[in-house]
């Protein structure tokens, strides 16, 4: 089965426009990377002022987290539970703007630890293929408070 735009807007709260990755490239029990190539729309709803800041590489790697929540619980025999973003720490932006970037986004996260209520990623947003060779565009931690289950779709 292919994880792309469809597959992941019904299972994270971020559906249409706002819904920022195109694909789940793969994924494990510890992380997933995905890949989007949202960042170069003009309909982006995170532009502003005819760009797309370079923070906005943190709601792309929420994303790959939220989709990530979603697929391990059922692994995990679990249902997967809604969460909000509690907090960043360590935040690394390498670029002013996303939307001059050709290449596509590549977002990973990789989960460091957990209980039944917060969860702690790693993530990175860095650009696809021949760029992906500078540094990356966000790198950090963020830290997840999840509470009842997903109802989405």
């Amino acid at each position: 089965m292919r994880l792309d735009r469809e597959w992941i807007s019904a299972r994270i709260p971020h559906a249409g426009r706002m819904c920022l990755l195109d694909e789940v490239l793969d994924w494990s029990a510890d992380g997933i990377r995905c890949r989007s190539g949202t960042h170069r729309r003009a309909d982006n709803p995170l532009r502003a002022y005819d760009r797309l800041g370079g923070a906005c590489a943190i709601e792309y790697a929420a994303q790959a987290i939220a989709v990530h929540g979603a697929l391990v619980a059922p692994a995990a025999g679990r249902a997967a539970r809604s969460g909000y973003l509690a907090s960043l720490r360590d935040v690394t932006l390498g670029a002013l703007r996303l939307d001059d970037i050709d290449a596509d986004l590549i977002c990973e996260a990789n989960r460091i630890a957990g209980d039944g209520a917060t969860v702690l990623y790693e993530f990175s947003v860095a650009a696809d293929g021949a760029a992906a060779a500078r540094p990356p565009l966000a790198s950090g931690r963020a830290a997840i408070v999840l509470h009842g289950e997903r109802r989405f779709g």
